[in-house]
């Protein structure tokens, strides 16, 4: 008879422990070690309690119940008597309180064993059993439950343990989703197995086409700057790889910088970081890269290069004009005819005119950067500003027969007066400057209901169609023989929509090379 106890006694924890392997249902398992133990020790009811974690309190007395049979779930909150003062001196208390439990709920329970679950020195709940009759659970029966009970407990570890790995999994899933720069994770192999979205918009590839790939495959860098390849790395041997403290290899980050050619066949800037990790035998594990979109850092290096080279371009000119009439002038040998005077210091004056001017430019396109362009709004007559500039350049060339046209009763604006004579003067000396060969200046006006709209139109050499999307970018000039002979910093199409669109309006080309170009902007009448 013992036999047969102790045989069905290791069929249910054999049975037990294949639960616990083949699944991580804590509450599947927690029942089926309540039913066996209830069935061993001749139980006609019982439960399980864990420690309730998320308790409002984090009261230590904090428990609920996880698992029961032979208890009606709407009663199972009267046995709380039983753990309410802690779970370690439960057997006396059970004793004591059971009679009126058993009262309240309505059952004949005469005896209660009850033994703790713990992993170590953690108490992490406990395992009750009830019988309706019978004499004392006896000291064999306490070993029988308390085999139980410890399997029980090895389910709620092995749970929680699972529950730590799929939390942490999905916050570093989630880390890696979030994060703005493109994260991928390779194999040994170099294959893919994580993609985030930043990646997949850097690289055109989406995760599930990145995913399974090579890398070589997704990852195509061109014109490399700086670093070595993923692949130059792999056969000359990883950076500075040393033994962590952990007995564990570490490498130093291997960065390379190139252009990334995406799926689309377009290219993008980027630096890629590449961490390895080893295992202990210095086994590549996984490498993690970060790849980041540098573009606009290139953009910005190229745009510095620009300035300085135009912006030296600019200044050289007028100071070395300034500095030889005024050395001119100023010489002790030479005795200067007033009429030759004049000149020179007109000339002077032009060039510093035309220093401040380009130092403007370079202020309002700082002040640009820094948050926009303050106005001083009043009414402007922009039909009269127009027509007062257009008899000021009229005065300073032959080639170009000027006119304004504008209809009667042509309204005024609500803008800034400095600004928008700024604007229109940058308008037309464009068109004369980029009209060589001469050709008419046109300034024309017209109203809409909601806003007026200027036109300055020359018939000078155009713009290629290539180049107008970019004509308005700071410092940018277009690349053709005359805006190489032709003085210009390339602030004047920037400041000018700035200026239009600090206003509320917009501001467009049209433009047909050798046949002219027309500049037209819009202002709201209110």
């Amino acid at each position: 008879m013992l036999t047969d106890y102790r045989v069905r006694q290791r069929e249910y924890l054999l049975k037990i422990s294949r639960a616990l392997t083949a699944q991580l249902d804590l509450l599947s398992v927690l029942r089926l070690i309540l039913e066996a133990a209830g069935e061993m020790l001749s139980g006609h009811a019982g439960l399980i309690v864990l420690r309730d974690d998320d308790a409002p309190d984090a009261s230590e007395n904090a428990f609920v119940v996880r698992a029961s049979f032979g208890i009606a779930p709407q009663r199972l909150g009267l046995f709380a008597p039983l753990w309410s003062d802690g779970i370690d001196n439960s057997s006396s208390l059970s004793r004591r309180n059971l009679a009126q439990i058993a009262l309240a709920a309505g059952m004949p329970l005469r005896q209660v064993v009850a033994l703790p679950m713990s992993i170590g020195d953690q108490t992490v709940g406990s395992i009750y059993i009830f019988r309706n009759s019978g004499g004392e659970f006896s000291a064999n029966d306490r070993q029988m439950l308390q085999a139980f009970a410890d399997q029980a407990a090895i389910a709620v570890n092995n749970a929680r343990l699972y529950q730590q790995s799929t939390q942490e999994k999905r916050r570093l899933d989630a880390i890696l989703e979030a994060s703005a720069d493109g994260v991928m994770i390779l194999d040994p192999s170099f294959r893919i197995t994580k993609f985030n979205q930043a990646l997949a918009r850097v690289s055109g590839w989406s995760a599930a086409q990145a995913i399974g790939r090579h890398h070589d495959d997704v990852i195509g860098l061109q014109h490399k700057r700086a670093g070595r390849t993923l692949a130059e790395a792999a056969a000359g041997g990883w950076p500075h790889v040393t033994r962590s403290s952990a007995g564990l290899l570490v490498s130093g980050a291997l960065y390379v910088e190139g252009d990334l050619q995406r799926r689309d066949g377009s290219r993008v800037s980027v630096g890629i970081t590449y961490a390895p990790l080893f295992d202990r035998e210095g086994r590549v594990v996984n490498l993690i890269a970060n790849v980041r979109d540098i573009t606009r850092f290139r953009e910005a290096d190229e745009l510095k290069n620009t300035f300085i080279s135009i912006i030296s371009h600019e200044l050289k000119t007028p100071v070395a004009l300034i500095k030889g009439y005024a050395g001119t002038l100023r010489r002790e040998d030479a005795h200067w005819d007033p009429q030759t005077v004049r000149e020179s210091a007109t000339i002077i004056e032009d060039e510093a005119d035309r220093l401040t001017q380009l130092i403007d430019n370079l202020l309002d396109a700082s002040r640009l950067q820094a948050g926009g362009l303050k106005l001083n709004r009043s009414d402007v007559a922009i039909d009269a500003v127009a027509k007062r500039l257009v008899e000021l350049f009229r005065t300073q060339t032959t080639q170009h027969p000027f006119t304004a046209d504008f209809p009667p009763s042509f309204p005024s604006v609500q803008a800034d007066p400095a600004r928008i004579e700024q604007l229109l003067s940058n308008l037309i000396g464009n068109a004369i400057k980029y009209s060589p060969n001469g050709g008419s200046v046109r300034v024309s006006g017209r109203v809409t209901p909601d806003a007026v709209e200027i036109t300055v139109s020359d018939e000078g050499i155009g713009i290629p169609v290539e180049e107008q999307p970019r004509i308005f970018e700071r410092f940018y000039r277009a690349d053709d023989a005359l805006s190489r002979r032709t003085q210009g910093s390339g602030l004047g199409l920037y400041i000018a929509k700035a200026i239009v669109e600090a206003h509320g309006g917009h501001i467009e080309v049209s433009s047909t090379p050798g046949r002219g170009t027309a500049f037209s902007f819009t202002l709201p009448r209110k």
